[in-house]
């Protein structure tokens, strides 16, 4: 068991998108993806590229590479130990779509209202 505890960032529906995308992914992509949530419950905030990369105001990503080609989950740190995954995608462009980025952050506004 990690320091960190790794979540699923629910819709309002209960729905969760990045378990959604996730189980829409090649076995061996799975393999990947959970093999890097070990290490990100692990070191958190210190694990570094190429396992994450910061993409700017709080959201980062965490990436690997499956069959599907290369996958990013975007995800920010939430309390002290708290990691929330946000959404998934494949990415097929060089720089990261400013559409995900924009879904990462909105999500992560609604979290943090959630709380309020």
């Amino acid at each position: 068991m990690g320091k960190y505890n790794c979540v699923y960032y629910t819709t309002a529906t209960g729905r969760p998108p990045v378990e959604d995308f996730i189980e829409s992914l090649d076995e061996g992509s799975q393999d990947a993806f959970f093999y890097k949530i070990e290490l990100l419950k692990e070191y958190g905030p210190q694990l570094r590229r190429p396992h994450t990369d910061s993409i700017g105001e709080g959201i980062f990503e965490l990436r690997f590479t499956g069959k599907e080609g290369r996958i990013r989950i975007l995800f920010f740190f939430f309390e002290e130990n708290h990691i929330i995954f946000t959404n998934g995608f494949i990415k097929k462009t060089p720089k990261t779509p400013l559409k995900q980025i924009r879904l990462a952050r909105q999500r992560k506004k609604e979290y943090f209202g959630r709380r309020k």
